[in-house]
C-alpha cells in the first residue's frame, strides 16, 4: 500500500512523495490564510472553506494564524469558530459538530509516534481520529490527544490536556482532563460564575435562538 492508503486506514506509515505533495498543497493554502488582512472576514471565510474538508455553513471562521497538516481531514459543523493560533494535526479525521468554539492556542492532535525510540526513529507515525460533538467550548491552551472523543454540550477548561473520552453535558478540566461536574439546566441563566443574564440580554438571546433554530431558552 502507498503511504496515503496506509495513513487513511490509520495504519503506521512512512512519508512518500505523494503524501508530501498533499502537505505542500495545504501549506500553500495556509500561507494565504495566515497572510490575509485580519479585517477581511469574507476572504478568510473563503479560504477556510477551501482548506477544510467539510463545513456546515458559510460562516465557518478561523482567526489566523492557523496550522494543520492537510485540512481536508477536518470536518466542522454550523457556526464553527477557532480563535488565534489554533493547531489541528489532521493525519486522521478530526470531526467537530455544530456551534463549537475553540479558544486561542487550542491544539488537536490526530497523529502520534511510536513509544519505543528505535521504531520512532524510523520516521513511521500513525493517525487516530478525534471526534468532538455539538455545542462544545474548548478553553485556551488546551490539548486534545489522538483517539479522543468529546461528547456534546461539553466545556473543557483552559489549560486542559484531554487524554480520555469526555461524556455529554460535562464540565471537565485539568491535566489529565477529568469531569468535575455535569452542566445543568440551571447553568443556562448565568454567564460567568454567579452573574445572571439581565433581561435585555435574555430577550435578545431568545430571538437569536429562534432565528438559528436552537429552540426556546
Amino acid at each position: 500500500m502507498t503511504a496515503i492508503e496506509r495513513r487513511d486506514l490509520c495504519l503506521p506509515y512512512g512519508a512518500d512523495e505523494a503524501l508530501l505533495e498533499e502537505h505542500k498543497r495545504c501549506r500553500r493554502i495556509l500561507n494565504k490564510l495566515n497572510q490575509t488582512d485580519l479585517a477581511d472576514f469574507d476572504e478568510i471565510r473563503r479560504i477556510v472553506k477551501t482548506l477544510l474538508g467539510k463545513t456546515g455553513d458559510e460562516e465557518a471562521f478561523i482567526s489566523p494564524p492557523f496550522h494543520c497538516d492537510y485540512g481536508f481531514h477536518i470536518e466542522v459543523g454550523k457556526r464553527f469558530y477557532a480563535n488565534y493560533n489554533c493547531t489541528i494535526l489532521d493525519v486522521a479525521r478530526v470531526k467537530i459538530g455544530d456551534n463549537c468554539l475553540l479558544a486561542p492556542n487550542v491544539a488537536i492532535y490526530a497523529v502520534g509516534h511510536p513509544l519505543h525510540p528505535v521504531t520512532r526513529a524510523t520516521g513511521y507515525e500513525y493517525g487516530a481520529p478525534v471526534t468532538i460533538g455539538d455545542n462544545v467550548w474548548i478553553g485556551g491552551n488546551s490539548v486534545v490527544v489522538p483517539g479522543v472523543t468529546i461528547g456534546s454540550n461539553v466545556v473543557i477548561g483552559a489549560g486542559s490536556v484531554v487524554t480520555r473520552d469526555i461524556p455529554d453535558w460535562s464540565l471537565a478540566v485539568g491535566n489529565p482532563c477529568r469531569v468535575i461536574r455535569q452542566i445543568t439546566e440551571e447553568d443556562k441563566y448565568y454567564f460567568f460564575r454567579d452573574k445572571r443574564f439581565d433581561e435585555e440580554a435574555w430577550v435578545n438571546m431568545e430571538e437569536i435562538s429562534r432565528e438559528r433554530g436552537l429552540g426556546t431558552l
